[in-house]
């Protein structure tokens, strides 16, 4: 009996630091992710590379603690690339192409980390990025990638946004529309209402401009 106690006490021991990292791991990509929005949406152009960096090297931190976590290698990626408009062609090709790599990566770790957000982010790059011989951008590959982020998760603002935005930009804003709404009904996250309430109103903002372009073209056909 004490043999059997014992063994249910180093198995519940084992169990409780297991669950203390995840809520730690969890609470450190909330508060990058929200670092991210905040540099992203408020942070003046001109000083983004230097916030950007800096919240790179927590990152990096939190990856040496926590190593092969999905989670934070997407963070990782989605703040290479985002920062790649900060830098110089040169470094942003290096820095679409880094990002790129992570996103595999964190995809080969746990495909459904963070809600698919790796395909999402991956997918984006993909229809978002030159093709070949300077990048590898692949619409194919876009709309692949964007798909498989909805069927983990299709109720996800993220997924939806990109989604339609990569349907308005293969000139499909009928299809686009769908997605678009979808993604302005789904319930700001709590955690992170200043990156979703900036999303939601692009997506709106992206029907306004599509409803507009549509007049246009029914008033122009009127008069003909």
């Amino acid at each position: 009996m004490k043999q059997i106690i014992a063994f249910f006490l180093v198995f519940i021991f084992n169990l409780v630091p297991t669950s203390l990292r995840a809520d730690e791991l969890a609470l450190a990509v909330q508060h990058i992710e929200s670092e991210w929005a905040r540099i992203y949406y408020s942070v003046a152009k001109e000083l983004q590379d230097k916030e950007f960096k800096q919240l790179l090297s927590e990152v990096t931190a939190l990856n040496a603690q926590h190593p092969k976590q999905a989670e934070l290698i997407i963070q990782q990626a989605i703040i290479v690339a985002t920062n790649a408009d900060n830098v110089g062609a040169f470094s942003a090709l290096e820095a679409i192409h880094e990002a790129r790599d992570l996103l595999v990566q964190a995809i080969e770790l746990n495909p459904k980390a963070s809600q698919g957000a790796a395909f999402v982010t991956l997918g984006a790059l993909y229809y978002r990025v030159p093709a070949w011989p300077i990048a590898y951008g692949d619409k194919d590959k876009a709309q692949k990638l964007l798909e498989t982020a909805l069927a983990i998760n299709a109720n996800t603002i993220d997924a939806n946004y990109y989604y339609a935005d990569f349907l308005a930009s293969q000139g499909k804003p009928q299809q686009a529309r769908k997605y678009f709404n979808r993604a302005i009904a789904i319930p700001v996250r709590e955690t992170q209402v200043l990156a979703d309430t900036q999303l939601q109103k692009q997506a709106k903002l992206a029907l306004n401009k599509h409803e507009q372009k549509e007049r246009k073209q029914d008033c122009s056909l009127a008069a003909n």
